[in-house]
């Protein structure tokens, strides 16, 4: 895992790449790669790629980076891993074609394997990675992200060139890279808790979406794929028995979790004591000699929103002989870490387990080890979601037929009673306008609370709008191309392509690489959720019961209590912590920002501050403590 960076000039630009140019915005990222660091610059001085390492496979100086392959037409900088590259690399050498300088470097497998099959190389590829290639000959850029976007990647089309890093404050040290808020992503940041892709909440900077690659020519044109759609390689399963379709799930994930124990330096297990984390440790420590190391976070004292589940954890840390390591946290260290997670975010990722998250992987590399498995994935594949019963039961409702005008009438009648910020209303006037209602596993604020939330000038200028826009070219894709169009095989697929990529890996990846370290997720494994996503909804949602596949697949992998005891989740005890310490400091800076900025309704945010509305306002914090972070206090 790394931090790469690195710019384009076009043919028609007298701009030159400077190695000042590029060591200035790739040491601001010096957290994602202690272990090294490299530039390098063509001799027309129109490209330059930089990179810090964080030495995971192959620990040599032959493996550093950038990157070139034989007779230095190809050059990549390239943050991820690629698991699999031992029987890609046999695969190469066995043209005749191809001469490698390293032992095992999975960087140099994609030089090579680009020369052999150009940009159709990814579909050889099993793993997570952000590259940039410079074919010299050509003289093209590409910029890939992988298939799920287990890995970020940035850019910038500015003054006649491309800028591109794995952190937006790589970027931002480009002194005309302009700094400015995206209104139309700051509207859906408070429907989603981030950004969709493309955009950011920095205005003209962009992510490249998941499974997707982008090539500029010298002219500076762009051409944009999408190479990966899961849809594509899905199977009918129906006429499969529970007992076929389960074994496939135990081995595909077992498979999954070996590939991720690749690596020349210490690999654990994120352990919460659920089912996910679980089945990782016990998966993991198959044919292990050693035993795991395992690293669980819990909190200082007993809160109501969220019980401690170390207990649960330390059992399973003892089924399969682990070295267990726990943390708790307190109020304090929330306090301590807000302005670095403010900084590691680069854009707002307002979801609170970032905490929880930054110091399980602190805890991790404090013992030595630099690369944990993680169980994200797995709720959002099988149905793991107590909120998406409530969900798949509406919607299946909302199917019936000649349902349209008593929709149409129940939505006047809440109007007149002023239900209008409602969940509920928000529900059926999707339902009403024939949207689907899910729209993302995490969802902030309604339409009707976004609008009251807003200036006077934004209300104007998104009256006609709504965060359907950003959710509508997802749908597109699902009703073209699905076999099985099934209610939670949408849900599934709308998250894989938002709330996954943007959110939940996103606070995984800059949360870990803070402290330096990589995160795997086996259940992301494209393979596996291919899989997931060709089982029927029928079996995953059989007498009701939460994760009713996975749950069957893993029994005798993991014990009975775990699988049968109550969801909890991943969770941070935020509205005691928020009115605690932290009141004070919400006010004052919800306050400021309203004071100077044109975004948001003071009065509405303050109501919100009385209302004790924890999770809410801690979105609001968020976006402040970003703005004075990255807007205020640079320009």
């Amino acid at each position: 895992m790394c931090g790469i960076v690195g710019t384009f000039s076009f043919s028609s630009n007298t701009f030159e790449v400077s190695e000042s140019y590029i060591k200035i915005m790739r040491d601001t990222m010096e957290h994602r790669g202690p272990d090294g660091y490299g530039v390098w610059i063509n001799t027309d001085k129109k490209v330059g790629f930089g990179h810090r390492r964080l030495s995971i496979i192959d620990l040599s100086t032959a493996a550093a980076q950038p990157m070139s392959n034989e007779d230095d037409s190809l050059w990549v900088t390239f943050n991820g891993e690629i698991y699999n590259h031992a029987e890609i690399r046999t695969e190469l050498e066995q043209t005749g074609n191809h001469s490698f300088k390293t032992d095992h470097s999975d960087t140099e497998i994609i030089l090579h394997a680009f020369e052999e099959w150009g940009i159709d190389c990814l579909h050889k590829f099993r793993g997570i990675f952000a590259f940039a290639l410079w074919d010299n000959k050509k003289k093209e850029l590409w910029l890939v992200r992988d298939r799920i976007g287990v890995k970020p990647l940035y850019y910038s089309i500015h003054d006649g060139r491309i800028v591109f890093a794995s952190e937006i404050k790589a970027i931002l040290k480009d002194k005309d890279q302009k700094r400015a808020v995206n209104e139309t992503s700051l509207y859906h940041f408070l429907s989603f808790l981030t950004t969709p892709a493309p955009n950011t909440l920095f205005e003209g900077i962009q992510k490249l979406q998941c499974g997707s690659w982008i090539k500029i020519d010298s002219n500076g044109e762009v051409q944009h794929e999408k190479y990966y759609d899961v849809l594509d390689y899905t199977s009918d399963y129906s006429h499969l028995s529970e007992k076929d379709i389960t074994d496939k799930i135990l081995e595909e994930l077992r498979t999954a979790v070996k590939l991720r124990k690749e690596s020349d330096v210490p690999v654990g297990v994120f352990l919460s004591g659920g089912i996910d984390s679980s089945t990782n440790a016990a998966l993991f420590s198959e044919g292990d000699a050693q035993n795991v190391q395992t690293f669980t976070i819990g909190y200082k004292g007993n809160y109501k929103s969220y019980p401690n589940e170390t207990e649960y954890a330390k059992k399973m840390a003892a089924t399969v002989n682990a070295k267990y390591h726990e943390h708790l946290l307190t109020i304090d260290d929330l306090l301590d870490f807000l302005p670095k997670m403010i900084k590691l975010q680069d854009e707002p990722i307002a979801d609170p387990v970032c905490v929880p998250v930054y110091y399980v992987s602190k805890l991790a590399r404090d013992n030595g080890v630099i690369v944990c498995q993680v169980g994200e994935g797995a709720d959002e594949l099988y149905w793991g979601y107590r909120g998406w019963k409530y969900t798949l039961r509406l919607q299946q409702f909302n199917n019936i037929p000649f349902m349209s005008l008593p929709k149409k009438g129940l939505l006047s009648l809440l109007k007149m009673l002023g239900k209008e910020s409602a969940g509920y209303y928000e529900y059926l006037r999707r339902g009403a306008n024939n949207q689907p209602i899910f729209w993302s596993g995490a969802e902030a604020f309604t339409e009707t609370e976004k609008i009251k939330l807003l200036s006077p000038r934004l209300k104007e200028k998104f009256k006609d709008f709504s965060s359907w826009e950003a959710i509508k070219p997802i749908r597109k894709q699902f009703d073209e191309k699905a076999s099985d169009t099934s209610d939670l095989n949408w849900m599934t697929y709308v998250d894989l392509n938002l709330r996954l990529p943007e959110l939940l890996l996103m606070r995984v990846d800059k949360m870990s690489m803070g402290v330096s370290l990589e995160g795997r997720v086996p259940f992301l494994d494209h393979k596996f959720v291919e899989l997931a996503l060709s089982i029927p909804q029928k079996m995953k949602t059989k007498d009701n019961v939460l994760k009713y596949m996975l749950k069957k697949a893993v029994r005798g992998v993991i014990p009975d209590e775990l699988i049968d005891r109550k969801k909890q989740g991943f969770g941070v005890p935020v509205y005691e912590w928020l009115f605690d310490k932290l009141g004070d400091k919400i006010k004052i800076e919800l306050s400021e920002f309203c004071d100077k900025t044109d975004f948001l309704d003071k009065d509405e945010v303050m109501r919100q501050i009385e209302l004790k509305n924890g999770p809410k306002i801690w979105y609001l914090l968020n976006l402040a403590l970003w703005w004075k972070e990255y807007i205020e206090e640079q320009s």
